[in-house]
């Protein structure tokens, strides 16, 4: 193939090769967009699951606390009542009123700690209950979205897949259609792309219209576009113009 510094092209034939990078080089764009949103996606997903898993080992550490000061506070209570049965034979066998009295004051204090223990014991088993709850809750959140984030995983990997051998193929038509372009007009075109939110340099007249920006084109500016004479651009977005039927077979 003979390379814009091997012959010249017409007027016509630059404007057919910029029309067709601007399709190619759109379509690399399409296709990157595709793949610069799933990785993300990928990555919050899987940042979500990793503060919940957090969740949850905090969670399970809270239940075994529960657990811990549940069993500590029912060997109290059952060493108080043990400690209440002692008093109560000791009782049994004082010599004066002064013993049995100091006895008594020990048996209300170990009731007294007997019903500070059952406070305590229902308390946290109401709040095992709760971190329970919150743990199979949990549990069933990191279940779900590892089925979402196993999803987007599969589906990134497929789109991955798919392009990659498109992309590689465009870059290489790309490059081809670049070397049949001249370098100022080239350096214009990546210019506009560069620009251009939407990175098109290359637009139809669409509508009477310049289909960049959408402002109406005088009907002889049209005409000249269709001649293909010579390389005519948007006055107000400065894109590249070229005619409805460009590109069709």
């Amino acid at each position: 193939m003979a390379t814009k510094q091997e012959q010249e092209l017409t007027v016509e034939e630059k404007l057919k090769a910029l029309y067709e990078l601007q399709q190619v080089d759109s379509r690399i764009d399409e296709l990157r967009t595709l793949a610069g949103e799933l990785p993300q996606e990928v990555k919050d997903m899987s940042d979500e699951i990793e503060g919940l898993k957090t969740r949850l080992r905090n969670t399970e550490e809270n239940i075994k606390e529960c657990e811990t000061q549940i069993s500590d506070f029912r060997v109290r209570s059952e060493n108080a009542n043990a400690s209440i049965a002692r008093y109560q034979e000791q009782q049994k066998t004082v010599r004066n009123n002064r013993e049995f009295d100091n006895l008594n004051k020990e048996i209300e204090y170990q009731q007294l700690d007997i019903e500070l223990c059952q406070k305590k014991i229902h308390n946290f088993t109401a709040e095992l209950e709760e971190r329970r709850a919150e743990k199979n809750k949990t549990v069933g959140d990191i279940e779900d979205k590892t089925v979402d984030l196993n999803q987007k995983k599969n589906e990134l990997d497929s789109i991955m897949a798919e392009t990659k051998a498109e992309t590689e193929a465009l870059m290489i038509r790309s490059a081809e259609l670049e070397q049949n372009i001249d370098e100022r007009l080239l350096a214009a075109f990546k210019r506009i792309r560069k620009n251009a939110h939407n990175g098109l340099a290359v637009v139809k007249v669409e509508r009477d219209s310049c289909g960049g920006c959408h402002s109406k084109i005088p009907a002889q500016r049209q005409l000249d576009i269709r001649q293909r004479k010579k390389i005519i651009v948007c006055e107000f977005c400065g894109r590249i113009l070229v005619d409805a039927e460009m590109g069709e077979k």
